[in-house]
């Protein structure tokens, strides 16, 4: 089986692992000129896809920037994701979503039903509540050859008191990579059900004996560029040759409008000579 894995697979290949996240906070508005409104937002995230649509594997709206302006924030990112079909490009729609049953339902129906308003090609999930929790998004997305991206190891301080816990079945992110690569085992060469892992997590994949290459997960790794981490750090916490889509965000927004292709086209190149 092929599907959303194996398309984004693809568009790595093509243009290089890098995935441009596109969070339009207050100050990045304003060095962009722009007003903290949701016609702000709507024309700083315009601008992105129109300049990198085509151009980059994936780009990544963070939901909560717009959902602070209300209907209009939220009209802004209906706007953006569609822009990003109309480009052709996978759409990661940030939304850290985690719930049960029939409310999980209805978060997965709002992301991953084709032709809703806020369609995405994938979302992120939290597995707080248990990785079964998550099977109403896990399920659509099969269905709709769409994808999910599973909070495993982040990069937050905070974090590791959760993820790293070991029981009798070992780890709590090791629990979550043998559930992921469950869901993907029938696809090839990747599947749908991807894990996020901090490109800032150290030493933690190999201390915790994650085998990510079990999964067949593709890696969305947060934290390249403005947090600190370097593509270096790629290949430290996870390995040489592992199918890993650096987030970036900061480091090529921050030039503005008028350097965005050539940033992101620089991130994509240093990206692929350290992976």
């Amino acid at each position: 089986m092929t599907g959303f894995g194996a398309r984004l697979a693809a568009e790595m290949v093509d243009h290089g692992p890098l995935c441009v996240g596109i969070d339009p906070h207050p100050a990045l508005l304003a060095e962009w000129g722009l007003p903290d409104s949701a016609a702000g937002l709507r024309e700083f995230s315009l601008r992105v896809v129109e300049q990198l649509g085509g151009r980059v594997a994936a780009l990544k709206p963070q939901s909560a920037f717009y959902e602070r302006h209300g209907a209009a924030g939220i009209a802004a990112l209906e706007e953006t994701l569609a822009a990003c079909r109309a480009a052709g490009t996978v759409a990661i729609l940030d939304v850290k979503r985690g719930d049960i049953g029939s409310t999980m339902a209805a978060y997965a129906q709002a992301y991953l039903t084709p032709g809703a308003p806020l369609e995405a090609d994938a979302i992120t999930l939290s597995p707080f509540l248990g990785f079964g929790s998550l099977a109403p998004a896990i399920d659509l997305a099969v269905a709709h050859d769409k994808g999910v991206f599973i909070l495993t190891l982040t990069s937050n301080p905070e974090g590791a008191s959760v993820q790293h816990a070991r029981g009798e079945a070992g780890s709590v992110a090791g629990s979550l990579c043998a559930a992921a690569g469950a869901v993907n085992e029938p696809f090839d060469p990747v599947g749908p059900v991807g894990l996020v892992i901090g490109a800032t997590v150290g030493d933690a994949v190999a201390r915790l004996s994650l085998d990510l290459a079990a999964t067949r997960a593709l890696i969305l790794a947060p934290g390249v560029g403005a947090q600190g981490g370097t593509p270096e750090d790629i290949v430290r916490v996870f390995g040489p040759g592992r199918r890993v889509l650096a987030s970036v965000s900061r480091s090529v927004l921050g030039r503005g409008p008028g350097g965005l292709r050539d940033a992101a086209a620089a991130v994509a190149d240093t990206l692929r000579m350290a992976i």
